[in-house]
C-alpha cells in the first residue's frame, strides 16, 4: 500500500479563485492581486476549464498602450497585438489550458510542468471540472517527508519484494533524503532494478547502493565420494591398505 504522496490529489490545492469567460480586465487584475496568483482559469458555466488567463495575457495592453507597431511587429505577435485590444476573459484567455487529473503522477506532473513551461497546472476530472490546482511548490512537497517514512516505504515496497531468500540479507537507512541500501543479495542481477526502484521512491533525493552479491557456498569435493573411497583411487593409484 503507498505510504506517502504519489499523485496530484495527494499534494493539490482544492480551493481555486476563477473567473467566467465574461469577467472584465480590471476584474481579473484585481483578482490575481488579491489572492496573490498569477493565473486564473476560466470557466464555463458548468464547471469545465475552457482556458487560462495569466499575466503574459494582461501584459500586451501595457505593452502596446502608446506604440504604433511596424508592419513585421503586426505579423509576428499578431495574438499579442488582438490581446492588447481584448476587454474580458474569454478573449485573454488562452486555450486550451494544461490539466492534469487528480490520479496523475508527481512525477508526470512535473514533466508536464517543464515540457509547457508553465508554474501550475489546473486538476480536472473526467468531465473537465475544476477540482484543484497543483504549483512547483506543491509538488516540492515531497521532499519533506520524514526520513523514517521513507526508510520504511522503501523496505516494504521494495527490499520486502525483491529479496525474499534466506540467503539476502538487506539494511535500509535514509538521512536527509539519501537512501544508503546495504547488505549481500543471492540474486545479483536484482541490485540495478532495486537501485531504480529506491530512486524512484518519492523524496529520495539520492540512493547510495552497496549491495553485492552473496558469494557462492564452497563446496568440498571430497562430500560427493562414496564412503571409503580415496580420491586417486582406481586411476593407477593403489589404494592405502585396509
Amino acid at each position: 500500500m503507498e505510504s506517502g504522496p504519489h499523485r496530484v490529489s495527494d499534494v493539490m490545492t482544492r480551493a481555486v479563485v476563477a473567473v467566467g469567460p465574461k469577467a472584465l480586465f480590471k476584474d481579473i487584475v484585481g483578482r490575481m492581486r488579491r489572492w496573490r496568483v498569477s493565473a486564473l482559469p476560466v470557466l464555463a458555466g458548468d464547471g469545465r476549464v475552457i482556458g487560462v488567463v495569466s499575466e503574459a495575457d494582461l501584459l500586451p495592453k501595457e505593452e502596446f498602450r502608446d506604440s504604433d507597431p511596424d508592419r513585421i511587429t503586426q505579423m509576428r505577435r499578431l495574438a499579442d497585438l488582438t490581446k492588447a485590444g481584448a476587454v474580458d476573459a474569454g478573449e485573454l484567455m488562452s486555450t486550451p489550458a494544461v490539466t492534469v487529473h487528480p490520479d496523475t503522477k508527481l512525477a508526470e506532473a512535473a514533466r508536464i510542468m517543464a515540457l509547457r513551461h508553465v508554474k501550475r497546472l489546473f486538476v480536472t476530472d473526467a468531465e473537465g471540472v475544476l477540482v484543484g490546482v497543483v504549483s512547483r511548490a506543491d509538488l516540492l512537497t515531497v521532499f519533506l517527508r520524514p526520513d523514517d517514512e521513507l526508510a520504511a516505504e522503501i523496505r516494504s515496497e521494495v527490499v520486502d519484494a525483491l529479496f525474499t531468500g534466506p540467503a539476502d540479507r538487506v539494511d535500509v537507512t535514509v538521512a536527509e533524503g539519501v537512501a544508503t541500501v546495504t547488505g549481500c543479495v543471492a540474486d545479483a542481477s536484482l541490485i540495478p532494478l532495486a537501485e531504480r526502484l529506491v530512486g524512484g521512491v518519492e523524496g529520495v533525493t539520492r540512493v547510495d547502493c552497496r549491495l553485492t552479491a552473496a558469494a557462492a557456498a564452497v563446496t568440498d569435493p571430497t562430500d560427493a565420494l562414496p564412503t571409503g573411497h580415496t580420491p586417486g583411487a582406481g586411476r593407477g593409484h593403489p589404494s592405502p591398505a585396509a
